[in-house]
């Protein structure tokens, strides 16, 4: 690559340190001859300005440190990490983690491994349920835009994730995003010139997948589509050729497709369920990856090493001391289950209730199509009044989803989305809605039918509205189980979320509770809300000030996706769900990273006499979580289980009133048992499966290198840990050690760091990591009450007009220890590189800079080196002996005075810190793609030192012995 000629190589190049406007910038990506972007030194990405060059810019450097700014051993330290720790533009091969505000644990760094290696990112990450998928395809993602290969972003999601994802990406990692949702578009569209669509105008754009999935939108998307699209859930978007799932599938299938056929576009696959069971579905899946993939032997190890070039699928078990790195999952999900038994009257209700359905479904009347429908109907009825009298009265009152059918097959379609829930993830929104059990107008039933359901509909209001809770509880057993239940849990500390199935079972248990519970704080959250509204919902509850204790009342429109685990720590299945993958979302939203619980709590409410209950216990949920905890994951339920299901409730119904049995024996005992064959198959398929695709691509010493590398250049946990509590105690705050970290004082810290702080008005909590709770500091280079310290630090020790007293990093010092035998000399530098990546849209600029602490021995003409763990170990060292002010401000005057002789060495540093970096990019892009498609992929990339090197900081290490 020709270099530019003097003539047109501007004046202030990026990387480039500039004064302006009385204070020191760096120049940043975006700057021309005439205008440039800044930041401040050591400031943030808040603090970027943009400043004309005719405003009397001039190149600035950092200032000799001054013999008078003596420090301490400590202060070198401080220093070093200050700068390290403050960068958001450090070295090494990956261009967004140091400006991120995330902290990535080494298992997070496998896709983006695996991502760089590819020359278009096509990736599945299957993790577990609470891995933390989100933060790893959101790294894939700011990787992928800070390198240049993508400018615009979408993220395609149900809907009720939608804010989730907008928040993570704003939060952690910078990214702006626009939610186009059907409540936002019309907010969006008028911001846009004529011809212009909503993905051309924003960026980086949330997506609701239902509302851009539909004929009328689906193509002008399709048109502007980003280059870099991330699909949650992204089991919910495919379906076999057999069109399972319904239309919506299908549509969302062909959106998918469409996106994939230019080869050239990015596309992140996200699910925790990629193998639903359903071969033909996975391989639907994966062909979305590289079409090649559908057809492909996974048997033959050629064919699981090119999945594995796509596939990431972890269990926790996988990574929770990966490379040592501690991830704190929950140990232990604690699970319980608690009986209740009918009272006389509901029970009479119910024995009412199945003679009537007896009938209904004995009735040879009417086509086949009818008699389907009443079949449904009839069932709907038995599992609302399973839930509550209040859900039992509303099914009483509606039509069935069944009805107007005008096929067998699209009557028990029909049906069994809403009453055996096996409705799509993203039709969850709309799926608490009571069934519906009347088949057809009242004006066209019989007298009798029309009288008997006006009866059961009153006395099931009458229990469900009686007004004295007491008798309301003994009429409703199940309503004074969870009570206790609730009331167990909060006096263990524990905040629940109650799990009911229908819209109005949540109402009227929240309405309890509410009256059973005084002083705590009960919250009803389902589908009658929109996504937005129910977050906030939470959100409110959970920032309740002054609640102690915080109940949370829900339908499953909160089961799959939400992240609740901050502030609940326990679930209570107050319905059962008849689709047991549902009962494990539930769990999943407390049993998940980031839960500071070591042990949550699931308790799994039934009724003991009834055999409904004990079918869905027996048959679907026991196995299930038999299956999880011997196998560490979530098996789905074969396909096979409704067909039992329906056959075990038929026979439940034909046997009227006559339904309480000591066993199962209700016919069709051998369907059950090659359920649970087929279950227990699928799972050792899953077994194998997960075996056959582990993750062997990106080998583990490949993310360690990485991970130290990374390390080295940003810091350690504990390298952020012990500069915090230094600088803290050093500013004058107190400190006080907790189990978890420390507190600190706020009073006495110098009023900049108190301000960059927050001005906390109570002690500070510093937690050494995640999980911590609400509004505590975490020990990480990413948070931002440890960024601010640092950032304080670097500031005070840089700004010439502080009084020296007020600067806890000094930028000189001698320290007379045992450590060294001779004197020695640490410098700390700072090397600035301007790196140009090759990008899809032409040559990528960026700046790149990294502390580094320097050492030698000699003189500065003729200096020997000291290798990197010689220097660590220098910077370790404690003084043995104090030296009084004057000598060693004399002795530093003489070391200053001769540095301009190390200049010619540091340039020579500079180049070779520049030419390693170069190597560290093409290392991760080349491993997987061999020499030649490697050179392919980093043609013209470039990395070029600024030079001087800034020199923030000099010690003399003298020997103790030295008279």
């Amino acid at each position: 690559m020709t270099a530019p000629t003097q003539q047109t190589r501007p004046a202030f190049p990026v990387g480039s340190l500039v004064t302006a406007r009385g204070r020191d910038w760096v120049v940043l990506p975006g700057s021309d001859t005439d205008f440039l972007v800044l930041r401040p030194l050591a400031g943030g990405d808040d603090d970027v300005a943009g400043v004309f060059i005719d405003e009397g810019v001039t190149h600035a450097t950092f200032t000799t440190p001054n013999p008078d700014d003596l420090g301490d051993d400590r202060s070198a330290r401080l220093l070093r990490d200050a700068l390290r720790i403050g960068f958001r533009a450090s070295g090494g091969p990956f261009r967004s983690l140091a400006g991120l505000a995330v902290d990535p644990r080494p298992y997070q760094l496998v896709p983006l491994l695996l991502a760089l290696r590819q020359e278009t990112t096509r990736l599945l990450i299957a993790d577990d349920v609470g891995i933390g998928k989100t933060v790893e395809a959101s790294l894939v993602a700011a990787e992928l835009l800070a390198q240049g290969s993508a400018r615009r972003l979408t993220v395609l999601c149900p809907p009720s994730l939608a804010e989730q994802w907008q928040t993570e990406l704003q939060a952690k990692f910078g990214i702006q995003a626009e939610p186009v949702l059907p409540g936002t578009v019309r907010r969006l569209e008028r911001g846009l010139e004529y011809g212009q669509s909503i993905f051309e105008r924003y960026p980086f754009t949330i997506v609701s997948t239902d509302y851009i999935k539909s004929d009328m939108r689906r193509d002008d998307f399709l048109r502007a589509a980003p280059e870099l699209v991330i699909v949650d859930e992204a089991h919910a978007c495919v379906s076999d050729e057999t069109g399972a799932g319904g239309r919506g599938r299908t549509q969302r299938y062909r959106l998918l497709k469409d996106l994939a056929t230019d080869a050239e576009r990015h596309l992140i696959l996200v699910t925790a369920t990629p193998h639903s069971g359903k071969e033909e579905t996975f391989r639907n899946l994966i062909g979305l990856l590289d079409p090649s993939l559908r057809d492909t032997n996974l048997a033959a190890e050629a064919g699981r090493r090119r999945l594995a070039a796509h596939l990431v699928q972890r269990r926790r078990a996988d990574i929770r001391d990966y490379l040592g790195a501690d991830t704190k999952f929950p140990s232990d999900r604690a699970t319980d289950e608690r009986t209740y038994q009918l009272s006389p009257a509901y029970r009479g209700l119910l024995d009412d209730v199945l003679a009537y359905v007896q009938g209904q479904i004995t009735d040879r009347s009417g086509s086949r199509v009818q008699q389907r429908v009443r079949w449904w109907s009839a069932l709907s009825l038995l599992r609302s009044l399973a839930s509550s009298p209040a859900a039992a009265a509303a099914t009483l009152a509606t039509r069935a989803a069944s009805a107007g059918a005008a096929s067998e097959q699209a009557a028990d379609t029909a049906g069994a989305a809403g009453v055996l829930d096996l409705v799509d993830d993203d039709a969850l929104d709309t799926a608490d809605a009571v069934p519906g059990a009347l088949f057809d107008d009242e004006s066209a039933m019989s007298d009798s039918d029309a009288a008997r359901l006006h009866e059961l509909r009153r006395r099931a209001l009458a229990i469900a509205e009686e007004p004295d809770a007491k008798q309301r509880t003994a009429h409703d057993t199940k309503l004074a189980l969870v009570a206790t239940t609730v009331q167990r849990l909060l006096k263990d500390g524990f905040h629940p979320i109650v799990f009911c199935r229908f819209i109005p079972t949540a109402h009227y248990l929240a309405n309890h509770l509410a009256s059973a519970f005084p002083k705590a704080v009960v919250e009803v959250v389902t589908g009658e809300l929109p996504p937005e509204d129910r977050a906030a919902r939470v959100r409110d509850l959970a920032n309740r000030a002054g609640a102690t204790n915080k109940i949370l009342v829900a339908t499953d429109c909160l089961s799959e996706g939400v992240n609740l685990q901050h502030d609940f720590q326990a679930v209570v299945h107050y319905d059962l769900a008849w689709n047991p993958t549902r009962h494990e979302q539930r769990e999943g939203r407390v049993d998940r990273f980031g839960q500071p619980r070591d042990v949550v709590r699931a308790v799994t409410l039934y009724g003991s006499d009834n055999v409904i209950d004990r079918i869905v216990m027996d048959v679907l949920i026991r196995k299930h979580e038999a299956i999880r905890r011997d196998l560490g994951i979530s098996v789905p339920v074969p396909d096979t289980s409704d067909q039992v299901l329906t056959a075990l409730m038929d026979g439940v119904m034909k046997r009227g009133s006559t339904y309480v049995q000591e066993t199962l024996d209700i016919g069709l005992p051998a369907e059950a048992q090659q359920l649970e064959f087929d279950w227990q198959s699928t799972a050792e398929a899953e077994r194998r499966s997960r075996s056959r695709y582990a993750h062997h691509t990106i080998r583990p010493e490949e993310v360690r290198r990485e991970v130290e590398a990374m390390r080295s250049a940003l810091g350690s946990p504990d390298n952020v840990a012990g500069f915090v509590a230094t600088a803290l105690q050093e500013c004058g705050g107190i400190l006080t050690n907790e189990p978890y970290g420390f507190t600190v004082e706020a009073v006495g810290l110098p009023v900049g760091l108190r301000d960059a702080l927050g001005n906390p008005t109570k002690p500070l909590a510093f937690h050494r990591d995640l999980p911590a709770p609400r509004g505590a500091a975490v020990l990480a280079r990413t948070d931002t009450a440890s960024a601010s310290v640092a950032r304080y630090v670097l500031d005070a020790a840089l700004d010439s007009a502080l009084p020296t007293a007020a600067r806890p990093a000094r930028r000189c010092g001698v320290i007379v220890t045992n450590a060294v035998t001779t004197a020695t000399v640490l410098l700390l530098t700072r090397v600035r590189a301007n790196l140009t990546l090759p990008g899809r849209y032409g040559p990528h600029a960026q700046v790149a800079e990294e502390a580094r602490p320097l050492a030698f021995t000699g003189t500065p003409a003729n200096p020997h080196w000291l290798e990197a763990d010689e220097v660590e170990a220098l910077l370790a060292a404690q003084p043995d002996r104090n030296l009084s002010a004057d000598i060693a401000r004399n002795i530093m005057k003489g070391v200053l005075g001769a540095m301009p002789a190390i200049t010619s060495h540091l340039d020579r540093f500079a180049h070779e810190l520049a030419e390693s970096l170069r190597d560290a990019h093409v290392r991760v892009r080349t491993a997987a793609r061999g020499d030649r498609a490697g050179a392919l992929g980093i043609r013209g990339l470039t990395v070029e030192p600024q030079l001087p090197v800034d020199v923030l900081g000099v010690y003399l290490y003298r020997p103790a012995a030295h008279p």
